[in-house]
């Protein structure tokens, strides 16, 4: 009896601690279970909150996109202009469209008053620039600091625009100009007079037109070769150029001949234009490498309306005068109305 009941106690002390080691097993397992069920909760709520940030970072991306690409849309109209003061009149409507500000100046790559304005402080100052060369100034009042960016795309636009003006400029100015002289070519100084003959027949004003030739310039090229006969025709240019108004217009006409458009211009003005060239000639010394060579001009005349009033007429007359000019022994000036036969 004593070994039956040794034995049932036995039996139920394994059972019991079979039991306890099998609920501390399970215990572990679930424990274990339960923090990788937790760790997977968090890894899912990063795995979703790492979504919701890219998702957020890709609607700003979008949306900047969209911005900026609206701003670049919208200020295609600036680069269109070739005329600095329209295109700086389309920059400053486009700007008002997406930025507020009170005031908005451009000044020129050179302009003194810039520091003066960097100095005070009150303004944002920008510079343009192209290709690392400063090209000028962009200064705001009123601009606070979140629209920085915006203007700062819209300046770039204004930016290449001025450039392309520029370049426009430079292009225009080398297709119109003699590479020699440094006077205009025979095509702009043409419609150049044709333009004045048609302003002075609206105005009911007088207008002159000069003809010049540089005397026995083949006798120089002869004697001295091409290269000095250059250097001549390069000083009468520079001395024309020099004794003429900023209204007035020279140009090369063809070879060693040369013309002036002389706007608002009657008889007594013209023969003075045309003096005031010759005598500056006549007293030049023309340093022609390790030559120093003298020059005299032969120049004739006509004005409008009494002379011609046609663009031909206009060129025929004055030819025809410093024809006459020559033919009574150069360095001298013709008036087409005295000289005529």
């Amino acid at each position: 009896m004593n070994i039956t009941v040794f034995f049932a106690i036995s039996i139920v002390f394994y059972i019991v601690v079979v039991i306890r080691l099998t609920r501390r097993w399970v215990s572990r397992i679930i424990l274990k279970m339960e923090s990788e069920v937790l760790l997977s909760q968090r890894k899912m709520e990063g795995f979703v909150e790492k979504k919701k940030k890219i998702f957020r970072c890709k609607k700003n991306i979008e949306d900047e996109a969209f911005e900026m690409f609206t701003l670049y849309e919208m200020t295609k109209d600036i680069t269109k202009s070739l005329n600095e003061e329209e295109a700086f009149i389309i920059f400053k409507k486009k700007l008002r469209e997406h930025i507020a500000f009170e005031h908005c100046q451009f000044f020129d790559a050179m302009s003194k008053e810039v520091k003066s304005i960097e100095k005070a402080g009150d303004s944002f100052v920008f510079m343009l620039k192209e290709k690392r060369k400063r090209i000028g100034y962009l200064v705001v009042d009123g601009l606070v600091q979140k629209d920085k960016d915006k203007f700062m795309i819209l300046a770039h636009q204004f930016a290449l625009a001025l450039r392309r003006v520029q370049l426009y400029r430079e292009i225009e100015q080398i297709a119109i100009t003699d590479s020699l002289t440094g006077v205009y070519t025979r095509l702009h100084i043409m419609e150049r007079l044709s333009e004045e003959l048609g302003r002075s027949k609206i105005r009911k004003i007088k207008m002159s037109f000069l003809m010049i030739d540089v005397d026995f310039f083949k006798r120089f090229n002869d004697e001295y070769g091409h290269l000095t006969g250059d250097q001549i025709l390069r000083e009468v240019g520079s001395i024309i150029r020099k004794n003429i108004r900023e209204i007035d217009v020279a140009g090369r006409y063809g070879g060693e001949e040369f013309c002036v458009v002389l706007p608002d211009t009657d008889k007594e003005g013209a023969h003075y234009a045309a003096e005031r060239i010759r005598l500056a000639m006549e007293e030049a010394i023309i340093k022609a490498y390790d030559m120093s060579i003298k020059a005299t001009l032969s120049i004739g005349t006509a004005t409008f309306p009494e002379d011609a009033k046609k663009m031909d007429e206009m060129v025929d007359k004055a030819d025809w005068a410093l024809y006459r000019a020559k033919k009574q022994g150069r360095n001298r000036v013709c008036l087409f109305g005295l000289y005529e036969d």
